[in-house]
């Protein structure tokens, strides 16, 4: 049972939420940071001398009084120099802070989203998560590095530049601040517009991103039912929706700089002609109206540069509200603060009246009822097999033991201890799962066994594999236990993959085992070693197998008959045929027609 899930996404995000957010990732790195700074000041200092030594040239060649050529030569090779080397420390430092800060985000990131519960991944699309953490942490990173250095620069040189405006001429500097109001009204109209359109960007681009993944996980099933035409559609209507929202910024973005050029050029040409006059009167110096136009330049050009930057970190702080609410996701299931570490385990199961709905996250309402007072208790080391139609609820049982979900009502106790009172890591520790499609990690046959436990030895690693039936077709493969398995296990066959995930499970050695049928869809070969190889993973442990064919679980210990969450029938499998109820409906059907199968929920 999936339902649709959605970001809580804020009509209007607070002004300031995203920035105070990301710089507190900058904490950590001010040494970085006040070197980077220092160099900037010192280095925005030597370009606003370059004016004022250009001036002294001006008034040279115009006889006005000026330094020696070579007093003026010397100064512009020591400003020259100075610049280039702040520069090079300046680029290094933000750059190491970039990259850190950028490091630091996506592995909070990651680290959130291992703590978050299954209900959010099962509700969200993977290539959402992956553009989040990808695409977007990818623009935050120029914001951080490139923009915010130009940026602090450009403060420093227009402020500085400004005040030599002063200065120079009081007269001119007061035509020139004039305008200041009416470029910081375009910028904060542009910026607000281009700030939307830029989320709905990378929400289109998460979209195509999902589509691209889903196609290449799924390549197989694309080629068997022939959909590449439609794949390729889907893909193309998802880039050109991206495109369409990228053309939309990128108008914005050409009505935005031309908007502030014409504003600013205006005033430079407003201001030559009225500083041209000043020196017609004598009021000016030529060196001064030179070097004044320069820093109306160098203003001019920051407060250009502004309009990109600004464009560009409004863009950023799209995307970093995206990946901060990514963040902000609260996992609905988590230790309780008094949780207590569960000690080892006999293994003795029981639901005391559970009830249980999923949550629709769109709304916050409750989907209909899957379990209602569901009550059912198994000892340890008996093997317990859940039978039913589809939509019974046997998926959510056994999704209760672990605690992928929490009941609203009942208990679900494990010795006596009710899973929510403990901690889950030591919960889940003595839980072992064996899924009927088994995913396999990219890597090794031996790094993926050693994922029941990191610290196996290579003897232990073999000896799980040998219990598990997979010991002879890895020793036939060409690089034995060191064989990559490629992405989920693509270079092996389901009957290998299987085998592989019970090794895992045997090395894991838990007390709870849980099955969720592993031979239904194998050949005949595959399917009596992986069985082989489930009998002595399930000895003496207790285990709980959702049964898709019911001729794998006749030698159950117990079958319990599941129907709209609740146990309508019980016992061994000679003696539910004997009674005719539903187990004996269910076997009938299925052995008539060979065919079919009980679907999983």
């Amino acid at each position: 049972m999936r339902f649709r899930w959605q970001f809580t996404r804020p009509a209007e995000l607070p002004k300031g939420v995203s920035w105070s957010r990301l710089l507190r990732y900058l904490r950590p790195y001010q040494g970085w940071m006040v070197v980077a700074l220092v160099t900037m000041v010192v280095g925005a200092g030597l370009g606003l001398v370059m004016p004022l030594v250009i001036g002294q040239m001006v008034n040279l060649i115009t006889g006005d009084q000026s330094l020696p050529i070579t007093q003026i030569a010397l100064l512009l090779g020591l400003v020259a120099t100075g610049q280039a080397v702040t520069g090079l420390i300046q680029t290094y430092s933000l750059t190491f802070v970039g990259e850190r800060v950028v490091t630091d985000l996506r592995q909070a990131a990651y680290q959130h989203l291992q703590q978050l519960d299954l209900a959010f991944f099962e509700q969200r699309r993977t290539g959402e998560i992956t553009s989040r953490i990808t695409n977007d942490v990818t623009l935050i990173q120029s914001m951080v590095t490139t923009n915010l250095g130009m940026l602090l620069g450009g403060v420093i040189q227009l402020v500085g530049a400004i005040i030599l405006m002063v200065v120079v001429s009081w007269q001119l500097s007061g035509l020139a601040l004039v305008l200041v109001p009416t470029l910081v009204l375009i910028a904060v109209f542009f910026g607000r517009w281009l700030r939307r359109i830029s989320t709905t960007v990378q929400d289109r681009l998460a979209d195509a991103t999902s589509i691209l993944e889903e196609t290449v996980a799924g390549v197989r099933v694309v080629r068997s039912f022939g959909r590449e035409p439609y794949e390729i559609a889907r893909f193309q209507t998802a880039t050109e929706a991206t495109f369409a929202a990228a053309m939309k910024r990128a108008r914005v973005r050409a009505l935005f700089q031309p908007a502030m050029l014409l504003t600013v050029w205006g005033a430079l040409i407003g201001m030559l002609i009225v500083g041209g006059f000043l020196v017609s009167t004598g009021s000016l110096t030529p060196g001064s109206l030179v070097a004044f136009l320069f820093y109306a330049g160098i203003a001019a050009g920051s407060m250009g540069g502004f309009v990109g930057l600004f464009g560009q970190m409004q863009e950023a702080l799209g995307a970093t509200t995206r990946v901060f609410e990514l963040l902000d996701q609260q996992p609905a299931v988590t230790d309780a603060p008094d949780a207590i570490p569960l000690p080892p385990v006999q293994g003795r199961v029981e639901f005391r009246e559970v009830s249980f709905a999923y949550q629709r996250a769109e709304n916050g309402q409750t989907a209909p009822v899957v379990l209602r007072n569901f009550s059912l208790a198994i000892e340890p080391g008996e093997m317990v097999a859940l039978v039913g139609p589809s939509g019974a609820g046997k998926s959510t049982i056994v999704n209760l033991i672990p605690r992928f979900y929490d009941v609203q009502a009942g208990n679900v106790l494990i010795d006596g201890y009710d899973v929510r009172r403990v901690q889950m890591r030591s919960l889940r520790a003595q839980i072992g799962i064996v899924p009927q499609e088994t995913l396999l990690f990219s890597g090794s046959i031996r790094d993926n066994i050693r994922y029941g436990r990191l610290e196996a030895s290579d003897a232990e690693v073999e000896a799980a594999a040998r219990m598990a039936n997979a010991h002879e077709f890895i020793c036939n493969l060409p690089d034995g236990y060191d064989t990559p398995v490629g992405e989920r296990g693509v270079r092996l066959s389901g009957g290998q993959r299987q085998r592989i995930a019970i090794a895992r499970a045997i090395l894991k050695d838990p007390r709870i085992l849980i099955l969720d049928e592993a031979t239904s869809s194998l050949d005949s070969e595959s399917e009596r070693l992986v069985q082989e190889a489930l009998e002595r993973l399930m000895a003496g442990r207790t285990s709980i197998v959702i049964a898709h064919r019911l001729s794998t679980v006749q030698r159950a210990d117990r079958i319990v008959v599941v129907v709209a969450g609740e146990v309508v029938e019980a016992g061994t499998h000679r003696q539910l045929l004997a009674r005719g109820g539903m187990y004996a409906r269910l076997y009938e059907l299925q052995f008539q027609a060979p065919t079919l199968s009980i679907a999983s929920d």
